[in-house]
């Protein structure tokens, strides 16, 4: 086991090396970071696999021992330090074959980050104010920028909809589970009765599009433009700033109104539209693999609820991973690590 992944390993590493010495990629500081990164990773892949060869000579050296041995006494010392070692050989295998997974290549993309309201009028838009504010807190714990493109908030201060543009480190790493429909089970403000009502948001998670994945042809486009307006119609903008693009072969309708200049709303909706169009590319191929699997249980499709929020029992439970942590106050702070590494 691991033989031929190592003998590949080792072939990398000669091969970074050799690049390390390469004029050419001596001047992009850039280039220099990703060569050293992958190098320290190969060389502590290589570091752990030789470590399993190591603990694997050491294995089978004790059950011989074992096997020979008489002494009752000293036969129990031998099962103790085997057991142990089995149980390190296993953790160091899992942490082998986890590391020789290829990364998803979106994974450090910066993304766009949508949130809408669902089911439940008022109180659905309040809990889609606050998914966004327990990602903003998440981000800002983990050095992100995050820059609002479009927003419709209403009088109570929820958000039918706000779309944002998160960039810093392996955002999309850490947010791409995050798709989907969110429950909430809990009483609404509003709520004068003190009865619980379940309400949802919809989150959608989109690496960031790159120039040469998607091209937009002018002619599939209609753009029209219009008055920003607040909460409640109220304007804050004379003049028509706001842009709507619609993309005439899919339908996809993207709009953007917070910022005074045309020509920005305009830019950051056409970002808006190629990370659209480019998850929905990507979904389409998602769909025919998924189509050639027969054994899978359910569709992947974003109206799956994903998550509950219980706030009467403090608690929040993940159905993908039929798990639950009772300390929903934190995370709903920003604390969502321990959720995001338990996809890992």
């Amino acid at each position: 086991m691991f033989q031929e992944e190592h003998e590949h390993l080792q072939l990398e590493i000669e091969e970074l090396e050799k690049q390390f010495n390469d004029p050419g990629i001596v001047k992009d500081p850039e280039k220099m970071r990703d060569l050293g990164k992958r190098y320290s990773e190969v060389k502590e892949l290589l570091n752990d696999i030789g470590n399993w060869q190591k603990q694997i000579k050491e294995l089978n050296a004790n059950e011989k021992m074992l096997s020979e041995e008489e002494d009752p006494e000293v036969k129990t010392m031998f099962e103790d330090e085997i057991e142990k070692q089995q149980s390190s050989i296993s953790n160091l295998e899992n942490k082998i074959k986890k590391s020789l997974v290829p990364p998803d290549p979106n994974d450090s993309r910066n993304v766009i980050l949508e949130i809408r309201a669902g089911a439940g009028g008022d109180e659905a838009s309040l809990f889609a104010a606050d998914l966004f504010r327990m990602y903003t807190l998440f981000g800002q714990n983990n050095g992100w920028q995050i820059e609002i493109l479009n927003h419709n908030r209403n009088e109570i201060g929820g958000y039918k909809e706000i779309i944002a543009y998160v960039r810093g480190k392996n955002i999309y790493r850490d947010l791409k589970n995050e798709s989907g429909v969110h429950r909430v089970q809990r009483i609404p403000s509003t709520e004068k009765s003190g009865r619980i009502h379940t309400s949802t948001a919809t989150v959608a998670v989109m690496p960031e599009a790159e120039a040469a994945e998607i091209t937009i042809n002018p002619k599939d486009i209609r753009i029209d433009v219009f008055r920003s307006s607040g909460p409640g119609g109220q304007s804050v903008n004379m003049t028509d700033s706001a842009v709507r693009i619609t993309h005439l072969p899919s339908g996809i309708v993207v709009s953007c109104q917070d910022q005074k200049s045309q020509h920005k709303n305009k830019e950051k909706a056409m970002k808006v539209l190629s990370a659209r169009l480019l998850a929905f590319e990507e979904e389409k191929k998602q769909k025919q693999t998924e189509e050639l699997r027969s054994s899978q249980v359910g569709t992947g499709e974003r109206s799956e609820k994903i998550r509950t929020y219980n706030y009467p029992q403090n608690r929040i439970t993940d159905h993908r991973l039929g798990k639950s942590w009772h300390n929903l106050d934190q995370i709903m702070e920003g604390n969502l690590t321990e959720i995001i590494k338990s996809f890992e």
